[in-house]
């Protein structure tokens, strides 16, 4: 079987969780890792011993015939690394969010396309057994129409590339456009420098779309507990999903009467696999048809266009 090569740019934070899911892919070879970080490097020779470990980026790219960069660099270095590995027409899978310009998101997509490869973005819940669950109940309108959605997001490093909207947000934005298929038509944002100097790392915001759906989502990154809960409020029933949990993300209110507040609790069966094995699955399925399904019809662009206007 044909293995794709990979090349990872950046090995700090992110990029040891991307290469661990490829290098445990049947359908991808880990070539190389870059980094500028002696640190990062040490890690990266320590745990991909057979890879080649280096700091220039372009001399990797241009020499070892790469099937796919990985980036999962600081966010202001993400065009100028997607830009270059597109047009020596390379595939591309960048850590979220892609750009913080819609100009440079425009010039990448139109990039990937004029050279006929793919471009990536790591969305990974829009590949959870959950996500796709609730995609499922929303589209069959098993407990009637959607009403609501509230989403809490908190605790994550704090960083200095980008504010909170643009680090967490995303998460819930991805989420949204890939659940409704629309774009919102009003926002709201309120953002806080709570503890950061630097950038807004707590975010309340407000999205309302067409047939009265009304979304509330809180992202911050300052919290002593991790919460990744969304709760989607259905005519007949009240969805909990909660990525935090390990075996039961989903759990179902079910109303018994519509006119009380009494509810009954099921627990579905869901897919539990790692999102980023899923994403690396589709990855492999689309470079071997040499298409984009879910990337498809603008996904980067609206999901930056509606960070853009809540940022």
């Amino acid at each position: 079987m044909k293995k794709f090569k990979v090349s990872i740019i950046g090995y700090g934070y992110w990029g040891p969780k991307l290469a661990r899911n490829f290098q445990n892919s049947n359908f991808f070879n880990m070539n190389s890792i870059i980094d500028i970080s002696k640190k990062n490097l040490i890690k990266a020779r320590r745990d991909f011993p057979l890879a080649k470990i280096g700091t220039d980026y372009k001399h990797y790219l241009n020499k070892l015939n790469i099937s796919l960069v990985v980036i999962s660099t600081p966010t202001k270095t993400h065009f100028k690394i997607a830009k270059y590995a597109l047009e020596k027409k390379i595939n591309v899978l960048v850590e979220k969010p892609l750009s913080l310009s819609i100009k440079e998101v425009k010039i990448l997509e139109n990039l990937a396309k004029k050279n006929k490869v793919l471009l990536f973005v790591d969305y990974p819940f829009l590949f959870s057994g959950s996500i796709k669950y609730i995609k499922k109940l929303i589209d069959n309108k098993k407990f009637g129409n959607l009403i609501e959605i509230e989403s809490f997001r908190e605790q994550a490093p704090i960083r200095k590339d980008c504010n909170v909207v643009w680090d967490l947000t995303v998460h819930d934005v991805s989420i949204l456009h890939y659940l409704l298929n629309k774009m919102p038509y009003r926002y709201e944002s309120r953002k806080l420098k709570t503890v950061s100097k630097n950038q807004a790392d707590t975010a309340y915001l407000n999205l309302s779309y067409k047939n009265n759906i009304n979304v509330f989502l809180k992202n911050t990154w300052i919290s002593p507990s991790k919460i990744r809960l969304i709760k989607f409020k259905f005519k007949k029933a009240i969805v909990y999903c909660d990525e935090n949990e390990p075996i039961y993300k989903i759990r179902i209110f079910k109303k018994k009467q519509a006119s009380n507040n009494e509810y009954n609790l099921e627990v579905p069966d869901l897919d539990l696999s790692e999102p980023l094995s899923i994403l690396v699955n589709y990855i492999y399925k689309s470079l071997s048809e040499k298409r984009n399904i879910i990337f498809d019809d603008n996904l980067n662009l609206n999901i930056t266009k509606i960070l853009k206007k809540l940022s």
